[in-house]
């Protein structure tokens, strides 16, 4: 990005993209994925840090000024381990799996807009800072990012275990649930803002930020990008009390790192797509703007983008060091009886007001009341307790530690039958006496 000049912003539509030439297009790639590498090992440094701040430590401080290269040193320990293979794994499959897992993450970014356009210097190109961009874009990184669930899934296979299987297979499930309410968010942005090209998404955002008039959607979209991550409460597919290490368990080494990186990278693409979709994207905050002409223009679009996304960043970091991971079925429930149902709500109303608007006008203040009561809806809905039959309650009988024909010991608090331990003895008595053959009782009679 450094290597940009800036220009007056220009409002481009998609026509500003595939004019690059090839050189252009490398280099962006290139800076994009540099971008990613620094953004990751800059979060893992931070959630150290913050983590270890809410728990009263002071975190990662030796290696580097505050410790900020203790993640590349981390990095460099992984790449020195020895890297193990299961003997009962699919070998070609385990290592396939990391790559299916982490390409996807980078791709993504491909289509996440960081600025308006700049010129290169040495030169009279302009170009927007974004890779590219397409009438379908969101879809895209919603498509692309489903894929390296498949790295989750198939590295969980092919390891021969149980726990990895089973990890993978919750990651599975967990995706399909809040996909579905993921993508019906999304919709109340498409139908919002008559275009699923992200550019032409912020470009929507120039006056009122989607946050305002679409809570609903923000609200649903938040958790649900939660739960895509595998992030915590919802990191159920890595749980360590249940399935040791989930579908990692198996992995060391770089192949163990890949599933690290990809963690993060995917954390920072649902971060910089909500950014896109509902705090402006790189535009200036309100109140800065109106003050200062050139918020927008140059570099300042930039690190407007990246404040958004380090917020959404740290919602990730806090939620990780403050909630306790919920049961699964829990979080199964939540997914298809809570969010999936307020999200066709909601686009039932967003694709009513749009009608309403296209055709005679709507007072935009409407919309935002309407989208702060649906909003307070859903809070309401995360906070109400479900109603549960009631237990059934045991009877309020005496212990009988002889039922079953085995003394047991009775519980701390219980009160042992007499009358059932006598009938023990006289039975076992009785079962003595039958137990004697009529030949000893015929000597006996004698």
């Amino acid at each position: 990005m450094s290597l940009l000049l800036p220009v007056p912003m220009a409002e481009a539509g998609l026509e500003a993209f595939g004019q690059d030439p090839v050189w252009l297009v490398i280099l962006k790639a290139v800076l994009i994925f540099v971008v990613l590498v620094l953004l990751t090992l800059f979060n893992i440094w931070w959630e150290r840090r913050v983590v270890a701040r809410m728990q009263h430590r002071i975190g990662p401080n030796r290696h580097g000024p505050f410790g900020l290269l203790q993640s590349l040193a981390d990095g460099v320990k992984l790449a020195l381990k020895e890297d193990i293979v299961p003997k009962a794994a699919d070998k070609v499959v385990f290592v396939i799996a990391p790559v299916i897992a982490v390409i996807p993450a980078f791709v993504t970014f491909s289509v996440i807009p960081f600025g308006p356009e700049v010129k290169v210097p040495f030169s009279d190109i302009t170009t927007p800072l974004q890779l590219t961009d397409m009438p379908v874009a969101v879809i895209f990184v919603m498509a692309i990012a489903s894929i390296g669930i498949y790295g989750i899934v198939l590295g969980g296979w092919s390891s021969g275990s149980t726990y990895s299987l089973l990890g993978g297979l919750r990651s599975s499930a967990q995706m399909i649930s809040y996909e579905v309410a993921m993508g019906l968010a999304l919709v109340a942005v498409f139908l919002h803002a008559g275009s699923m090209s992200t550019s032409q998404i912020v470009a929507a955002q120039s006056d009122v930020w989607f946050v305002f008039t679409l809570i609903p959607s923000f609200v649903i979209y938040v958790i649900a990008m939660v739960g895509e991550t595998n992030r915590a409460p919802f990191d159920l597919p890595e749980a360590e009390g249940e399935l040791v290490g989930g579908f990692h368990t198996e992995y060391s080494s770089l192949k163990f790192a890949l599933f690290f990186l990809a963690e993060y990278i995917n954390m920072a693409t649902v971060s910089a797509l909500a950014t896109t979709l509902f705090l402006g994207g790189w535009r200036a905050p309100f109140g800065i703007a109106q003050v200062w002409e050139g918020a927008n223009e140059g570099y300042w679009p930039f690190i407007w983008f990246m404040g958004k996304t380090l917020a959404f960043i740290f919602m990730f970091i806090w939620l990780r060091g403050s909630l306790p991971r919920l049961r699964y079925d829990q979080f199964m429930a939540f997914g298809w009886k809570v969010l999936i149902p307020a999200s066709i709500v909601w686009i039932v109303a967003v694709a009513a007001i749009r009608v309403v608007d296209l055709e005679g006008g709507f007072d935009r203040r409407y919309m935002i009341g309407l989208a702060a009561v649906v909003g307070v809806l859903i809070l309401a809905l995360l906070f109400v307790p479900e109603k549960k039959e009631p237990e059934p309650v045991a009877d309020d009988q005496p212990f009988d530690a002889f039922a079953g024909g085995y003394p047991v010991p009775p519980m701390p608090g219980t009160t042992a039958a007499t009358t059932s331990v006598t009938a023990g003895r006289h039975a076992a008595v009785g079962a003595s006496d039958e137990s004697r053959s009529p030949r000893s009782d015929a000597g006996g009679h004698r």
